[in-house]
């Protein structure tokens, strides 16, 4: 069968509804968890793992590992809100310039922008993070522990890293030989 119009190649168009289902389920299990946090937390801390992992009811003024928790609030709020929002800009661009190839980096953007998304809900309603997950681990003799955290901060995690993946598979992938 043959036409005499020139063969058009169909630009690929990322899911939007993928984007947004992704980001909206990491957005509702970071809140449902802030708040059962928040209502069961206040009465102690459970102990989840003994030794290992406690929930801890904890308020971040700051940013990743309390940066800038002793800033006065008319810098930082403003800092976090703008930064969050440039971010989230950010990973709408980049989600639109996906290639079918890039799955990683296809489920990394949404799970770090629903993280970011329930982080910055709690900083405009409460002008602090909830935190509640508390890792730690005795070796050595002394106690090590990771800064308190939350879903959202566990699914920007994921995220970041899905979207590492996608930059090592994408190098190795250029750097190939052409068959």
């Amino acid at each position: 069968m043959s036409t005499n119009e020139p063969h058009e190649k169909k630009r690929y168009t990322p899911s939007y509804l993928f984007l947004t289902i992704v980001s909206a389920v990491s957005l509702v299990c970071d809140i449902a968890s802030k708040l059962w946090a928040e209502k069961r937390l206040a009465e102690g801390p459970v102990e989840v793992i003994p030794n290992y992992l406690e929930f801890v009811l904890a308020r971040n003024r700051g940013g990743a590992w309390g940066i800038l928790q002793n800033t006065q609030e008319y810098v930082r709020r403003p800092f976090f809100l703008i930064v969050s929002v440039v971010a989230m800009i950010f990973i709408v661009s980049l989600y639109k310039k996906l290639q079918p190839n890039q799955r990683a980096l296809t489920w990394g953007l949404p799970l770090v922008l629903g993280g970011a998304l329930g982080n910055v809900f709690d900083r405009i309603r409460y002008g602090h993070v909830i935190d509640f997950i508390r890792a730690h681990a005795q070796w050595g003799g002394a106690d090590h522990e990771w800064p308190t955290f939350n879903v959202a901060d566990i699914s920007i995690c994921i995220g970041v890293g899905l979207m590492a993946i996608d930059m090592l598979c994408t190098k190795k992938a250029t750097k190939a030989p052409a068959e």
